[in-house]
């Protein structure tokens, strides 16, 4: 199970470095990133975030980085990370991806699911990703939609130990985040901390001081 971010092409992007993805492929977060792949991740969520955040009401930062970070900086519950909790058996090569109605803001109704067994939908026609629960088995099933669609078996003690293991991954790079912001946004460091431990629902790590 590993936390993943649906990554695109940064498009001349020049505020900071950034590293390249095929538009719409997943990205594993970890505390194993390389510097422009936590650089993509930031211009990701925090791009995804700005498309909506202009308001009539209120001034527009001057600087083009405060521009560009508004919506992570403004957005408290509606902030969104595309993506989700993405399954593989290793097994039998199937995988589990995120649907279009999941995100990793959400990743903790993992934990709801195993706790009351209600089912777990993240995508609509043509996939719909379909996570179940019958007593002690949880069944994944890749795309509900059809007949013959793979599906992943495990019990749900499993799941459990791969939740506790997707989260610290997450927190693993939340940290490493913080070390990338102190050195490439030194100015918004705390703030853009903060922001991504809420998006990924975690307590945010400890940052260094702004100067």
């Amino acid at each position: 199970m590993q936390p993943v971010l649906e990554m695109y092409a940064p498009d001349g992007f020049g505020l900071w470095p950034v590293a390249d993805f095929e538009p719409f492929s997943f990205l594993r977060l970890s505390g194993e990133l390389s510097p422009p792949e936590v650089g993509a991740v930031v211009m990701r969520i925090a791009a995804y975030n700005g498309d909506d955040s202009d308001d009539d009401h209120t001034p527009q930062p001057a600087s083009a980085l405060g521009y560009f970070l508004r919506g992570l900086l403004t957005l408290e519950d509606d902030i969104v990370a595309p993506g989700g909790l993405r399954v593989i058996d290793t097994s039998t090569s199937v995988t589990f991806l995120p649907g279009c109605c999941d995100g990793l803001e959400s990743w903790r109704d993992w934990h709801r699911f195993a706790d009351d067994g209600n089912p777990l939908r993240f995508g609509h026609d043509p996939v719909s990703p379909l996570a179940e629960r019958f007593g002690g088995l949880v069944r994944l099933t890749a795309n509900a939609e059809q007949r013959d669609s793979s599906v992943i078996t495990l019990p749900i003690t499993e799941l459990h130990l791969l939740l506790a293991g997707a989260e610290r991954d997450l927190a693993g790079f939340l940290a490493l985040a913080a070390d990338w912001a102190s050195r490439h946004l030194p100015d918004h460091c705390a703030p853009v901390t903060t922001a991504l431990a809420r998006v990924l629902d975690l307590p945010g790590p400890a940052v260094p001081p702004e100067s």
